[in-house]
């Protein structure tokens, strides 16, 4: 059944909320009167909505209605680890429902249970947090990873997520094609050098897990009360993850470090503040949290600036064809060049 077009690209209407309640109700919830829905993130990437029966949340998220690029919206990816993560020690929601049926609400979309937990996305919203407080978090948040890192993937049912070798080379290949289709050919020589020194310097791959591939605080929800002390509630946003690398894992959260990340979120963004750990406190906290060595550092975080370049790329592209607009869709296109140019200082630096 195909129901009526949404009224917007951010919103979900009425037929589509009667849907979305049956997709619910199959999945074994009674819920106790209509669904309303409210949009609590999204348009760069994926479209997050709390849903709400009056009583109870949950959690809804569906690609970007319009301009969708190849590979890059992978909810059902989502789905999947975070249902095999549970009782593993690694925060998430609790998955509810995968709906592949795309004429439903314009899309697939997953629903997870509401967890409560403070999302930090901004350093506005980072002032009102202590320094103890960050400090707790940060450690928590570093804890996580390194957790993550040592969940034995086969273990959970996760040995077919993803090819446990080759994984620079794959994501190489990945992001170069995504490059193709969304990078600014103002830019063509240089994302070209970038792209010949990382495929020249490819290192051998030495250890495999599970990897978010796009982790930092604000794809977390903390909890700041705790009586046990500040530490992550959930980490969200598992679209990108696969088995990997968990070395690049590392890097693509420093990667982010970068001031130019602000222009991809449009506003100073609370991973980017000098209040948290540099790149190489993170690095060596993580090491230290029991992560695995950080081997060919140097071209890591190389292919991290260059992933996080096709990014901001992707978001410029989208934002071109009209398929969102707001905070950071008229500026994303300028941090492209920016993180093309720490990528290639860094390979300068491990050649």
């Amino acid at each position: 059944m195909t129901q009526p077009a949404p009224r917007s690209a951010t919103e979900l209407g009425e037929s589509e909320l009667t849907a979305v309640a049956t997709v619910l109700e199959r999945a074994g919830v009674d819920l106790d009167g209509a669904l309303s829905a409210e949009l609590i993130a999204g348009g760069r990437s994926n479209l997050t909505f709390c849903l709400t029966d009056g009583t109870r949340r949950w959690v809804l998220r569906t690609p970007p209605r319009t301009g969708r690029t190849p590979s890059a919206h992978d909810i059902a990816r989502e789905h999947r680890v975070t249902t095999a993560l549970a009782g593993t020690g690694v925060p998430v929601a609790e998955a509810i429902a995968l709906c592949a049926d795309e004429s439903l609400i314009g899309g697939p979309f997953t629903i997870a249970a509401f967890v409560d937990g403070r999302s930090i996305q901004t350093q506005r919203q980072l002032a009102e947090v202590s320094d103890p407080a960050l400090t707790d978090v940060a450690r928590s948040l570093i804890e996580v990873l390194a957790a993550l890192h040592r969940v034995d993937y086969t273990h959970v049912g996760l040995e077919d997520f993803g090819r446990p070798d080759g994984y620079a080379q794959r994501q190489l290949g990945r992001w170069t094609a995504q490059w193709d289709i969304v990078g600014d050919s103002r830019l063509g020589k240089l994302a070209a050098a970038v792209r010949s020194r990382l495929a020249e310097m490819v290192p051998e791959q030495r250890s495999t897990s599970i990897v978010h591939g796009d982790f930092r605080i604000d794809n977390t929800l903390v909890d700041l009360r705790s009586p046990t002390g500040p530490h992550l509630t959930a980490v969200v946003d598992w679209e990108l993850s696969t088995i990997g690398d968990p070395v690049a894992d590392v890097a693509m959260m420093c990667g982010y470090r970068s001031k130019s990340f602000d222009l991809v979120v449009g506003e100073p963004s609370a991973w980017t503040s000098d209040r948290l750990p540099n790149v190489d406190r993170l690095a060596a906290a993580y090491e230290a949290a029991g992560g695995v060595p950080l081997a060919d550092w140097d071209f890591h975080c190389a292919l991290a600036y260059f992933k996080i370049a096709v990014i901001a790329a992707g978001i410029a592209h989208r934002n071109r064809a009209g398929a969102a607009s707001g905070p950071g869709f008229d500026t994303a296109g300028e941090a492209v060049g920016p993180y093309l140019s720490l990528a290639l200082d860094r390979l300068r630096r491990g050649h």
